[in-house]
């Protein structure tokens, strides 16, 4: 008998923090979320959003994040 090694699905899986994109100021005045950013993207395109979007959006938002870079190089 064989187990699973990766827990993909599992309702007890660990939920990651987002990964941190530092960008200098002038880019970027606050904190958005990458599903944010395609948001606004799109919106600015025409493209109207769906629930679909939403969920997407949420998802992204939960996997990557862009903020200010506060250290300077």
């Amino acid at each position: 008998m064989t187990t699973p090694t990766d827990d993909n699905g599992s309702p007890h899986r660990k939920e990651h923090p987002p990964r941190r994109v530092h960008l200098p100021g002038f880019i970027a005045p606050e904190e958005i979320g990458l599903g944010d950013a395609i948001k606004r993207a799109t919106s600015y395109f025409g493209v109207k959003p769906c629930g679909g979007c939403e969920r997407r959006a949420d998802a992204l938002n939960r996997w990557m994040v862009f903020d200010r870079s506060t250290k300077s190089r």
